[in-house]
């Protein structure tokens, strides 16, 4: 059983930064996929970034390609998103979610790739 508790969003001025947290309760992550979703109102759920526990392999979209990264603290079992915003594309629910089946991010680019999901973090930029 795995549980994933997102943190961090919230009201942000255009170009400002947010880093949003992902914490992990019940088993590593190592070897497997964490991936960032995100899903603003009246669109699809899209993936932002994901990253392979172990290895450092690293995806992210092409709209955010340059201005986010994807990191992880080990210690913590801690995945964190961090955002140099831009609105009003990065106005969105934000999803931490987990994959226990392949540890190669470039292949986990769907929702229906992730076996476990967090709540969700609102983030609203303004300009």
């Amino acid at each position: 059983q795995v549980q994933l508790v997102e943190s961090g969003g919230g009201l942000v001025q255009a170009g400002g930064s947010l880093r949003l947290s992902c914490a992990a309760a019940g088993r590593t992550f190592r070897s497997y996929t964490m991936g960032w979703f995100r899903q603003a109102p009246g669109k699809e759920r899209e993936v932002v970034a994901a990253m392979s526990w172990s290895g450092g392999m690293k995806l992210y979209a092409d709209s955010v390609k340059g201005r986010f990264t994807i990191s992880r603290d080990n210690a913590k079992n801690t995945v964190y998103l961090q955002m140099n915003s831009r609105p009003p594309e990065d106005t969105a629910v934000y999803y931490c979610a987990a994959d226990f089946r392949v540890p190669v991010p470039t292949a986990r680019v769907y929702g229906s790739d992730y076996d476990y999901w967090g709540q969700g973090t609102q983030v609203t930029v303004s300009s």
